[in-house]
């Protein structure tokens, strides 16, 4: 039996965003050892993160238009390469300026190239199993806190920081460059342009973006993101306050990992029954109220329920923004559409990091960061209620494949 190559394609996806976003994310983990060993505060060394996810958020508007003009394979393949060069020439750092440049521009902009315009592809490769396609190419993001995080975890205790920030580059260059060959164009859907929103699907990048819903789509990612990027960011740190050792506090992102990974496939399926908006501010409530109850978990056990409970509500909803995003302006310009959305939504997730980096600095003490998160959190729902789904013209009864 033939197989269809868009799960090619999907396959690809995980690997790639597992790499390309993982490696950066797992900055997390490097933060206690390398703010101890160089005598850098954690807020500096978590503004590589803010840094990083600036040059990721603008970096993939530019990824996800090239994709949509000269083909993904094509983005994947020079991300990877400057993934590879960008942790390889962070792990030499000495100075904290250098880490952040390094880290933070090189690495930001390689990430910005992989799950932008794999998402965007993997969209316009799909019809039916569209919602499940993308879910499962962002569970590659819930493998890395399960995988890059643990093996960097493993190396920096057994070898120190430098050591496993440099095998990352190496990985990034042995995988993802290699994998970009696998990826093709989609094929022409006869049925798109009915399958895209009668309102949106024959606007210009310039105009699709100034539309109300997409003004609502990159407000409620934005919201969305500042609101989880502190609490998942400084995890780990928490747990070790916690008087979690290392290796244990490294398995409470995990946890937050697999969490992501049945939330991503579990509210994507339901989304295809019920449609993906109403999942979506269910699953930013869950996010919310997870949030809040970091306030009172501080043994591993708690810590494991509470972390596995968010990390469904903040990987179920992240793959619903394409969805929206792909249902409303068509294939077209879904590259470009979904690049500016995750650019909006980068800026949220550059602020969580160095805002729980100065929280904890001036308090000693995470309180403040969850209470904070919880209320912007509540307010992603709110704006996500705004979102106008797009007037869909109905599909005929006909079999397509994937």
């Amino acid at each position: 039996m033939r197989v269809y190559y868009g799960w090619v394609i999907v396959g690809v996806g995980i690997v790639v965003s597992c790499i390309g976003v993982g490696t950066m994310m797992s900055l997390t983990v490097f933060l206690q050892p390398v703010s101890a060993e160089m005598g850098w505060s954690r807020a500096g060394v978590s503004a590589a993160s803010m840094i990083a996810f600036l040059c990721m958020g603008v970096s993939s508007f530019a990824w996800g238009a090239a994709s949509d003009r000269y083909g993904t394979r094509a983005v994947v393949l020079a991300g990877g390469v400057l993934l590879g060069l960008g942790l390889g020439a962070a792990s030499r750092a000495v100075e904290l300026w250098q880490f952040q440049a390094l880290f933070g521009v090189l690495v930001g902009i390689a990430a910005g190239s992989s799950y932008t315009p794999l998402i965007a592809t993997t969209t316009n490769w799909f019809t039916r199993h569209r919602s499940l396609a993308v879910a499962l190419v962002s569970v590659g993001l819930g493998i890395s806190a399960l995988t890059v995080a643990p093996l960097a975890t493993w190396i920096i205790v057994q070898h120190g920081w430098r050591t496993a920030m440099l095998v990352l580059g190496g990985i990034a260059w042995a995988v993802v460059a290699p994998a970009a060959l696998l990826l093709r164009r989609p094929p022409a859907q006869p049925n798109d342009a009915r399958s895209a929103g009668d309102d949106g699907a024959t606007l210009s990048v310039a105009q699709a973006l100034r539309t109300p819903q997409f003004i609502a789509i990159a407000l409620t990612y934005f919201a969305c993101c500042a609101a989880h990027s502190g609490p998942i960011f400084h995890m780990v740190s928490y747990a070790r306050v916690c008087g979690v050792a290392p290796l244990a506090a490294t398995t409470v992102f995990s946890a937050a990992g697999l969490g992501s990974l049945a939330g991503r496939i579990g509210l994507a399926l339901i989304a295809d029954r019920v449609g993906a908006k109403p999942i979506l501010v269910l699953g930013l409530s869950v996010q919310a109220l997870a949030i809040l109850l970091y306030t009172g978990a501080h043994d591993l056990a708690s810590l494991y329920a509470l972390s596995a409970l968010f990390g469904f509500a903040y990987g179920g909803v992240m793959p619903l923004y394409a969805i929206l995003i792909r249902q409303y302006f068509g294939a077209r310009i879904m590259g470009a559409t979904f690049g500016a959305a995750t650019m909006a939504s980068t800026v949220g997730m550059a602020i969580g990091p160095l805002a729980g980096g100065w929280i904890f600095d001036a308090f000693a003490a995470y309180w403040w960061l969850y209470v904070g998160s919880f209320g912007v959190g509540l307010g992603s729902a709110a704006i996500a209620l705004t979102f106008r789904p797009p007037r869909v013209a109905p599909l005929p009864a006909v079999s397509v494949a994937g």
